[in-house]
């Protein structure tokens, strides 16, 4: 991992703040979290494809759409996988900071980058809730199904250092998973297909719902929380404007701007 890792000028000279890791602020159980999701993401990060998965696909095009033109603005990409947003959108943007926990998914984002012709995507292995960037450096801020894999108060955190980190006006887009503990009719209904199709698989699919139970139930992996969740998250934040929608099956998506 890098420490205090200089972010070069993009092609239009434009100067890009320095992204820092630091200490993570949740103490001994975040950093077990970012020990473990190290540990996952680096061995599934040849697998991780959108292509052959039509519902991951229609988030990244949701999040897209709804970041709207990034001409000429600098993007964090947080948890950049192996480049499903950043790649598209460094097509138009001066700069993307892409961050992720695993540097298997940054050896593969740096060479699909290259594939594309794409010069202004800086991959940062580290952990995006202990990272740091210096005030009002970015003008967009996105994420793809990466932060319920955080620790709640990690993702309060790091919604909170994310308005730090914008610019006046700047935006927030995330598409995650997004469902609660079934406290109301969405979550219920998600749960209710996600067992269903699990048992429809029989013993194989009925080992898995055992297994995502456990993870769901001692939040161990996996730790989404509701729509509702985020936009309370990213309201307490400082947020304005905030959006939410629903995407397909247990994907949602939330958006805010910091004010001027």
């Amino acid at each position: 991992m890098c420490n205090d890792v200089p972010v070069e000028r993009d092609p239009q000279n434009i100067p890009v703040a320095t992204l820092r890791d630091q200490p993570a602020a949740g103490g001994l159980a975040s950093t077990i979290n970012i020990t473990h999701q190290r540990r996952v993401w680096s061995r599934r990060a040849a697998s991780w494809d959108h292509g052959d998965n039509p519902g991951l696909a229609k988030v990244v095009k949701a999040v897209i759409s709804a970041a709207g033109p990034v001409a000429g603005q600098v993007v964090l990409d947080m948890g950049c996988g192996t480049g499903q947003l950043a790649i598209p959108l460094a097509h138009e943007a001066a700069q993307v900071i892409a961050v992720d926990v695993s540097q298997s998914m940054i050896d593969l984002l740096a060479s699909n980058a290259r594939e594309a012709g794409l010069q202004n995507i800086v991959g940062h292995v580290g952990a995006v809730e202990s990272m740091d960037l210096p005030a009002a450096s970015i003008d967009l801020a996105v994420s793809n199904y990466a932060l319920h894999h955080l620790r709640d108060p990690d993702k309060v955190r790091l919604i909170k250092a994310t308005t730090k980190w914008l610019k006046p006006r700047g935006r927030i887009v995330i598409g995650d998973m997004m469902f609660g503990r079934g406290l109301n009719a969405r979550d219920r209904a998600i749960i209710k297909s996600k067992v269903s199709a699990f048992v429809k698989r029989g013993p194989a699919g009925l080992w898995r719902l055992a297994k995502n139970t456990a993870r769901f139930t001692f939040r161990l992996q996996e730790r989404p929380v509701s729509m509702e969740t985020w936009v309370r998250i990213l309201t307490d934040a400082g947020f304005t404007e905030i959006t939410s929608a629903s995407i397909i099956a247990e994907a949602g998506l939330v958006s805010g701007q910091k004010p001027a």
